[in-house]
């Protein structure tokens, strides 16, 4: 990964943290992207660390719940870096309660799907010339069974956190697959993952039996006794490492992976025109 430039977001902790320690052990030029300075600083630095004091690490921040900080972001980095060659889509939100972007989208969606699209597309031209390069889009399982519903995109009728995180996930595998057809010939590359069920801070923001749930999964009780499906962040970035660097995957697009295996996604997360008709929401929805 030498002479190789990465672009991971949510790089403040977990499996975004993970990758870009990964990444940064290989030799690449890895920015990391946090919405909170303070976290930030302290990933930067232990990222550094952790890769052997790489110098090459760096830190920009935005809050990928605001379409004007994601352009601000696509602006900064293309004013740093002459090159991109791996976009790690991995920030990701669960909101127990419906909550709107500052844009008025549900929040979810909002950061889930709608900046990563909007910041992949913003960085498009730059992945174009620094070909070949790869996009990494983290979903999850959770899109099986999922449904996205263009008539209540913002889910203002009977909000459910895990349906509408499932719709996200099933958004960033469809994006995945439309971006792929339209890359088609350029040597830009868009697969998606599942990482796993991780042991991370995730979903812990939120208050209620819903937040103390996802805490559980941080308390000693759960250090102590392993649980056998919850995996750690260093497992859980692994495929996401694999697919931003792996001659294996060379030239391998618009798949959706599990522990480094391209898998069958769900059903609808392999319609065309489903995909199709997202594609221009978001479009839309971004502009």
């Amino acid at each position: 990964m030498k002479g190789r430039t990465c672009l991971v977001t949510g790089a403040s902790g977990g499996i975004g943290k993970e990758t870009a320690v990964a990444l940064a052990t290989l030799g690449a030029t890895v920015v990391m992207v946090s919405r909170d300075s303070e976290r930030g600083e302290a990933a930067l630095l232990d990222v550094r660390r952790r890769s052997g004091g790489s110098n090459d690490v760096h830190l920009m921040l935005a809050d990928l719940a605001s379409l004007q900080a994601v352009r601000s972001l696509a602006s900064e980095f293309r004013q740093r870096h002459q090159q991109l060659h791996v976009l790690v889509n991995n920030a990701g939100a669960y909101n127990a309660k419906r909550l709107l972007s500052e844009d008025g989208h549900e929040l979810t969606f909002a950061v889930n799907h709608l900046a990563h699209f909007l910041l992949t597309n913003l960085l498009l031209d730059l992945l174009k010339a620094s070909a070949p390069s790869r996009i990494v889009n983290v979903s999850s399982r959770s899109h099986m069974g999922a449904t996205i519903d263009f008539d209540d995109l913002h889910n203002e009728r009977g909000y459910r956190g895990m349906s509408v995180y499932g719709q996200s996930k099933l958004a960033n595998v469809l994006f995945t697959r439309e971006l792929a057809r339209r890359l088609e010939g350029t040597g830009v590359t868009a697969n998606s993952l599942h990482p796993g069920l991780v042991k991370t801070g995730f979903g812990s923001n939120n208050g209620g039996a819903i937040g103390a749930i996802f805490r559980m999964f941080q308390a000693r009780v759960f250090q102590i006794v392993p649980i056998p499906f919850i995996i750690t962040p260093e497992q859980g970035a692994e495929t996401s490492v694999y697919l931003a660097s792996s001659p294996d995957v060379e030239g391998v697009t618009g798949k959706y992976f599990v522990k480094k295996e391209p898998v069958p996604s769900s059903e609808s997360s392999s319609d065309p025109a489903l995909a199709a008709r997202l594609w221009q929401v978001s479009e839309e929805l971004a502009s």
